[in-house]
């Protein structure tokens, strides 16, 4: 191959002669760098992609491998934290998920322990040994006395007060059960009181078909007799007011007793160990705290009181009806 330049200014020419093989040789030459480098090239990439792959997908299989057990039901994991920031804020969110979980359940297994004991509390109360010992010595007496029919309604209002205590293990009842309840505590109390208070009852019929736990009416009725009638000089007078109030359900239990001071109103549902207890022991606070665990902390007890004026408690529920065949502790909640 010749080639040949011509110098400007001068007319000189410049020739060039190289071998054809020393050319062609150059050009494999070439075409072997061209093709090493590309070949260099792939495996760069293919080892820059593994190494990538790897960054992303190793801290997800550990993830993975620590959140595996999460699906059976296990919460004791110790959630890998690691990679990049997107790995790390899911491993960070699905371990504030597990602690959640896990506080969720102690608060639940605390909430059921308080059921317990609060329905325990509530039960015990009904089974009193001298509420029961006092009902039975008044049964005595009037058969001694020969007064056979006030002896038997008297047996037969305390079968039925014990009956819907008990109803079968079931917390969740009708409002017309727990008015039937409380109407037969009242029975046997104003035979044994000789009749030194009244008893007035006015519920509206629209709510003796909704729901409330047993054991809630009885005990304020306990307290209105115990701590505000029994120690009046004139008659006393005990009224229980059920009603519709803006969607929900308010029983009122009113006496004309000796009422009470502001300040000790304001630790009665909260510290029953400042109250001196008589009849069930049961406080207004264990009423209160049930009708909360079941029903939510919207609802539960308002005390209204004034020294020599009486007393007033307000008994708060939703305004869930009840299903005879399909009702649920649980789904009272859902029902509201």
């Amino acid at each position: 191959m010749v080639t040949v330049r011509t110098v400007g200014y001068t007319g000189w020419k410049v020739v060039s002669v190289t071998k054809t093989d020393e050319f062609f040789m150059s050009y494999y030459q070439t075409r072997l760098f061209t093709l090493i480098i590309i070949a260099l090239t792939i495996l760069l990439i293919i080892f820059a992609n593994q190494f990538v792959s790897y960054l992303i997908g190793n801290p997800i299989k550990k993830l993975d491998d620590s959140v595996k057990d999460l699906e059976f039901g296990k919460l004791d994991l110790n959630i890998y934290i690691g990679g990049s920031y997107e790995i790390q804020h899911l491993g960070r969110t699905i371990k504030s998920m597990v602690q959640q979980m896990h506080q969720l359940m102690d608060e639940i297994v605390i909430e059921q322990e308080k059921k317990r004991k609060s329905e325990f509390d509530a039960l015990q109360s009904q089974i009193n040994p001298h509420f029961l010992y006092n009902t039975l010595d008044s049964i005595v007496w009037m058969v001694e006395s020969e007064q056979y029919e006030a002896a038997t309604s008297m047996v037969t209002a305390l079968a039925n007060l014990f009956r819907i205590s008990l109803n079968k293990g079931k917390n969740i009842i009708t409002i017309r059960e727990e008015i039937e309840h409380a109407q037969n505590y009242l029975y046997i109390q104003k035979l044994r009181y000789k009749n030194r208070f009244e008893v007035t009852f006015d519920i509206d019929p629209e709510i003796y078909d909704c729901c409330t736990i047993k054991l809630i009416v009885q005990p304020l009725i306990e307290n209105a007799i115990y701590h505000g009638v029994e120690f009046m000089d004139g008659d006393g007078e005990i009224t229980i007011k059920g009603y519709v109030k803006e969607n929900d359900i308010y029983i009122d239990v009113t006496d004309n007793g000796l009422g009470m001071p502001e300040e000790t109103v304001k630790y009665l549902l909260t510290d029953d160990t400042r109250i001196h207890k008589k009849g069930s022991g049961i406080g207004l606070s264990n009423v209160h705290q049930r009708i909360q665990l079941y029903f939510g902390k919207r609802y539960g007890l308002e005390i209204e009181s004034e020294l020599d004026e009486g007393t007033t408690v307000h008994i708060h529920l939703p305004q869930v009806f009840y299903d005879n065949r399909t009702i649920k502790e649980d789904e009272v909640r859902e029902n509201e």
